[in-house]
């Protein structure tokens, strides 16, 4: 597809994580889960662990684009992230977004425009499944917190774009494995300084200086870098890459 062109109905893609998106669900409850659980569906559980991580080992040099599902094809976060995913594709790195629109979209969108690889891990809905346009290949998941450790142990690196909640969980929970040495130290980096500074400035003077609460080492753990040339840089010289063989048919 040229660059710039819009996909015929793209402006109609609903958001899965916009919370004023009118998506029925129903959501889990301590006692469902209990039933779940009853009925055998931990099976399902550790099925969609094994899947997911299987998939994702398919791609040997990857790196994983947050942000907010918000953005629109105008707007210069989405420009970036699809300029910047044009060029780690060019580099040779699959792009492994959320499938969904917004940020998730821009980073499939620059894969499909180098012709690399252009991954979504989406999540199944009561009533709708949702995946942008511009995915090559996709794993569906039923269970939000296996798709969220699938894509939390799924790259050399992870990109952080401006976003909401799940980007700003998506991103602390990552920097907690790394710090608490459950995952290996990988390039983190976090595009839009605008953003992305401010609460550098909190975890600096707030929870390190005023309580004490991280350690200065841990300001270490990410980069705010806007210069696409700069960020590729940086991945290349910190990547830890691991290869993991994993049969899908044994539990983990």
């Amino acid at each position: 597809m040229p660059p710039g062109k819009k996909p015929t109905g793209s402006s109609d893609l609903p958001a899965i994580n916009i919370p004023e998106t009118n998506i029925e669900r129903e959501p889990h409850t301590r006692a469902s889960l209990q039933e779940a659980a009853n009925e055998k569906r931990v099976s399902r559980i550790t099925k969609e662990f094994s899947d997911g991580l299987s998939f994702i080992n398919k791609y040997q040099r990857s790196v994983t684009i947050y942000g907010s599902a918000r953005f629109l094809s105008e707007n210069v976060h989405y420009k970036d992230a699809r300029a910047l995913a044009y060029k780690l594709s060019k580099r040779g790195y699959a792009i492994i977004t959320g499938g969904g629109p917004g940020i998730m979209e821009a980073g499939n969108r620059g894969a499909m425009d180098a012709e690399g690889d252009s991954i979504g891990l989406n999540i199944e809905l009561p009533h709708e499944q949702i995946i942008n346009p511009y995915v090559t290949d996709s794993l569906s998941f039923y269970y939000f917190f296996a798709r969220k450790t699938t894509m939390s142990y799924s790259a050399e690196a992870y990109i952080f774009f401006p976003g909401g909640f799940g980007t700003l969980d998506e991103f602390f929970e990552i920097i907690t494995l790394i710090q608490t040495k459950k995952m290996h130290r990988v390039p983190i980096v976090l595009v839009g300084s605008d953003f992305w500074d401010p609460l550098k400035d909190f975890l600096e003077k707030t929870m390190l200086q005023v309580h004490g609460t991280i350690a200065k080492k841990d300001l270490h753990l990410f980069a705010i870098i806007d210069d696409k040339d700069e960020i590729i840089e940086h991945i290349e010289e910190n990547q830890f890459h691991e290869v993991c063989e994993i049969n899908p048919k044994e539990n983990l």
